[in-house]
């Protein structure tokens, strides 16, 4: 297991992590979260070479993908640099990328009666105003979970506050910052329930945020 105690806070600098093979040839991953080696809970970033496919398969508890690089297919259609998907438990597909591709995954994360099949094209959707200077774009909501793209203008500071439900972050453009470190794009985090802090910005950052999923009393999964 990788990363399984929702109890304790878990960092990974994704930009500097080895890419390790996948069972299948041409698909290569960086593992951040895994129960176990091919099934379970896991959260990935993961890497298609140019033309490598996928059979066919279904994903019983669920599959959240935001392309990072490249474009990613399936016989439902295209997806480029920034693309937010949702393939809700049962849901089944033969991904494949053409040119390579670069995306990060998580699997079996829904809960339960969760069953939105979502696509946004972020490149695309509008931002909103958010708290202070703050630029949100909502990609999905359900029971007491929410996710989003953040956008922090430079110099931002926000409130310090407490996560109800854990908060998990991929930075995905500059440089996220709190009192407990500094991360830069790439960086992936993942803070438990009633975790706080008191995060900041230098400059223009954006990061992919989740928050209200993770236990509320350690190690109930």
């Amino acid at each position: 297991m990788l990363n399984m105690d929702f109890a304790v806070a878990a960092r990974v600098d994704t930009a500097s992590a080895p890419w390790q093979a996948s069972p299948l040839p041409g698909v290569w991953r960086k593992p951040l979260a895994r129960e176990d080696a091919e099934r379970g809970h896991a959260t990935s970033i993961v890497r298609y070479d140019a033309g490598a496919r996928f059979a066919r398969h279904l994903h019983p508890g669920g599959e959240e993908i935001l392309v990072l690089e490249g474009v990613f297919s399936d016989e439902d259609g295209d997806y480029g640099p920034g693309s937010y998907l949702r393939n809700p438990p049962g849901s089944g597909h033969a991904p494949f990328s053409e040119g390579g591709c670069v995306l990060f995954v998580k699997l079996h994360q829904f809960a339960r009666g969760d069953a939105a099949s979502v696509r946004i094209d972020t490149a695309s959707a509008a931002w909103l105003p958010g708290q202070g200077g703050l630029q949100v774009m909502p990609l999905h909501s359900y029971a007491v979970e929410h996710v989003a793209l953040v956008k922090w203008p430079a110099g931002e500071r926000f409130v310090p506050h407490r996560h109800w439900g854990g908060e998990e972050i991929l930075v995905l453009s500059g440089e996220f910052i709190d009192e407990h470190g500094r991360y830069p794009a790439g960086s992936w985090l993942r803070s438990p329930h009633l975790s706080t802090h008191h995060p900041y910005t230098e400059v223009e950052t954006v990061i992919w945020v989740t928050t209200g999923h993770l236990p509320v009393a350690p190690n109930r999964r």
